[in-house]
């Protein structure tokens, strides 16, 4: 499947998908820089499909602009099977089952699935997808949402385990910090 990003945004838009917020951005404008970051970090097609798609169904912490759940094959037709897989798992994983899964580092990968109650079981690598696209993600809108606790060495966790680029983009956005808390600092001074 050719990542087509002209296309798949303009599904986007005609469901409704325009003009919606994401972390200080549209939600277009978030999901697709999601994609050119995972494609900068060498990712596959099918992890770079899923990111234009990793909320699509609505995260634990997103609750924005979603579809329901029964247009799967929709999604699924447009980006592949594997694509739709990692985005769902993305926007299904209760996240502290998967923090626990990541803290304890080692198969198997069994995560609850907050949407229908049960679990999903993902291979070495689906895990390492899984984290890869969740990492990306919050990497992503972290310097505008600067929510810089929020579940923190879960993030570090993920980018030790997969290490190099995703290490790299994490140490990278987490030095902004600093500069971000000394910012609003100045402006609480001048107020």
């Amino acid at each position: 499947m050719e990542m087509d990003v002209k296309k798949l945004t303009e599904f986007l838009r005609s469901i409704g998908a325009e003009g919606n917020e994401h972390a200080g951005k549209t939600y277009i404008a978030h999901v697709t820089k999601v994609f050119q970051d995972l494609k900068e970090w060498g990712c596959g097609e099918a992890v770079c499909l899923a990111g234009i798609f990793h909320s699509i169904y609505g995260t634990e912490k997103f609750k924005g602009f979603t579809l329901p759940v029964e247009r799967r094959d929709e999604i699924r037709s447009l980006i592949g099977e594997r694509a739709e897989q990692l985005a769902y798992w993305n926007c299904a994983m209760c996240r502290l089952s998967f923090d626990k899964v990541l803290e304890r580092g080692t198969p198997p990968f069994v995560i609850v699935d907050r949407i229908t109650g049960g679990e999903f079981a993902l291979s070495p690598a689906e895990f390492d997808d899984l984290c890869r696209l969740h990492l990306c993600d919050w990497l992503e809108q972290l310097p505008r949402c600067r929510d810089w606790n929020y579940r923190r060495e879960a993030y570090r966790l993920m980018s030790e385990h997969l290490g190099g680029v995703a290490r790299e983009a994490y140490e990278l956005v987490y030095s902004q910090e600093v500069e971000a808390m000394r910012g609003e600092l100045v402006r609480g001074i001048r107020l």
